[in-house]
């Protein structure tokens, strides 16, 4: 598939939202909820940008972007500051099969920690870029890596709101403490607080500790959690077998409705 041309839309307005998609704690959802998501709100009419910004380009593959193959990806924004808008044009893609554009993920994101060990403002790179193309979308999700280091540090710097997919079991809530303390150590030197909503994830009704585990979090987090609710639904992983998203394996499935809910939800929150 060829590079997309960037192209404003026509009477845009705003700028566009931007998700970051973190836990620090690996299969909990992230990447399926930026695609997932990112294609619930492109059904309701919104443009919308997935960025994968995981080493491990789990997103990517799932979109048949194989790192070994990828000759542009989220890596270069980290190093071409010279045209970031030329950039743009280069790195964002598009599958005729969904309708939102995309960023691919390259295995070299993982060299970031050493090679902008010495660089001023290494947390901004990925804010500043983001500058020059928030006018031609609505919503720009970050599928963020699970450890804590300069690339999760840029994705929440450059974040409206940090989405975090909750597993509802016991050990998804130490992920969760490991993330609100890097948000602690930012909002020491950002100029207004890490805004934060969660998401319950592969929540199953009929398991006690599930339900006990959704109870505490909407308990601590209060209105800082989504009432959306993602259910386990095995069409998530024949869509993964697949290349595809839900929508495409069963738009009528537990899983798909639940996700075009949560866009329902982003899209009130930010009217109201």
């Amino acid at each position: 598939m060829e590079n997309i041309n960037i192209k404003q839309s026509d009477g845009a307005a705003s700028l566009a939202k931007v998700y970051a998609i973190a836990n620090q704690k690996g299969g909990v959802g992230k990447t399926t909820t930026a695609l997932t998501l990112g294609e619930a709100l492109t059904r309701e009419g919104k443009k919308v940008l997935v960025i994968d910004l995981d080493p491990h380009a789990n997103a990517s593959v799932h979109m048949s972007y194989f790192p070994e193959t990828v000759t542009t990806s989220a890596h270069d924004l980290f190093f071409d500051d010279a045209d970031f808008k030329s950039l743009w044009g280069k790195i964002v893609k598009k599958r005729e099969w969904v309708g939102f554009d995309f960023v691919p993920a390259s295995i070299r994101l993982s060299e970031l920690e050493v090679d902008l060990k010495d660089r001023k403002n290494k947390g901004m790179v990925l804010s500043n870029s983001l500058d020059e193309v928030k006018e031609y979308y609505d919503y720009i999700l970050i599928d963020c890596p699970p450890h804590v280091g300069v690339l999760l540090v840029n994705a929440i710097v450059a974040a409206d709101i940090v989405l975090i997919p909750i597993q509802t079991d016991f050990l998804a809530l130490y992920g969760i403490r490991l993330l609100f303390d890097t948000i602690k150590i930012l909002n020491k030197v950002l100029p207004s607080p890490v805004k934060f909503r969660a998401l319950p994830t592969m929540y199953d009704g009929r398991a006690g500790a599930c339900r006990k585990i959704l109870n505490l979090i909407r308990r601590k987090l209060g209105d800082k959690v989504f009432s959306t609710v993602i259910h386990m639904d095995t069409k998530f992983r024949e869509a993964c077998a697949s290349g595809r998203i839900i929508f495409d394996v069963d738009p009528k499935t537990r899983g798909a409705q639940e996700y075009m809910q949560l866009a329902r939800e982003i899209v009130r929150n930010e009217n109201a």
